[in-house]
């Protein structure tokens, strides 16, 4: 199955320039929906990880069906004030703008091994203010994995050494 066939692509949303990747289309269709999971779950299923930390709200609807599959934690990274309890914060650059993100202080214990999640892998932004925080509570990052990967905007570039694992290429 064709997997980025089922992905609409919304040109100049959410600001002029910008080809919006929308993965609703992907995920309304069951069997493909599924097929991502099971793809992104076979790539990432030898890894050495207890936990997926992905950030709010693509991340969740990947992250926590694969966290399912895989048999292991889910940890939501949100929005800056959506979080009861106490939080450890990072801010990241998006290719159109600014923002903000949360995790609780005890979602991962000092030493645990996490694969950091998101839908799709542009500039790094997201997924960099993510790994900052794991580390700030003394997570280990075992990999970041992402259904699409935008190549065009290097966003590995921005994230170091940390091996990443992506399903579908723009």
């Amino acid at each position: 199955m064709d997997l980025k066939t089922k992905i609409r692509e919304v040109p100049d949303f959410p600001v002029d320039g910008i080809s919006f990747k929308d993965i609703t289309t992907l995920m309304k269709d069951g069997p493909a929906f599924r097929e991502a999971i099971k793809l992104l779950a076979d790539a990432c299923r030898s890894r050495d990880f207890e936990l997926i930390v992905a950030p709010e709200a693509r991340g969740f609807m990947i992250g926590g069906p694969l966290a399912y599959e895989l048999g292991v934690g889910f940890v939501p990274v949100r929005k800056q004030g959506k979080l009861p309890a106490e939080v450890v914060s990072g801010e990241y650059q998006l290719e159109y703008g600014r923002d903000k993100l949360e995790m609780h202080t005890d979602a991962i214990s000092p030493g645990q091994k996490v694969l950091v999640l998101d839908d799709l892998l542009a500039t790094g932004g997201t997924i960099r203010a993510t790994i900052d925080m794991v580390k700030k509570v003394g997570g280990e990052i075992d990999a970041l994995a992402f259904l699409i990967e935008l190549t065009y905007l290097e966003g590995r570039k921005n994230l170091g050494d940390y091996e990443v694992i992506s399903i579908i290429k723009y």
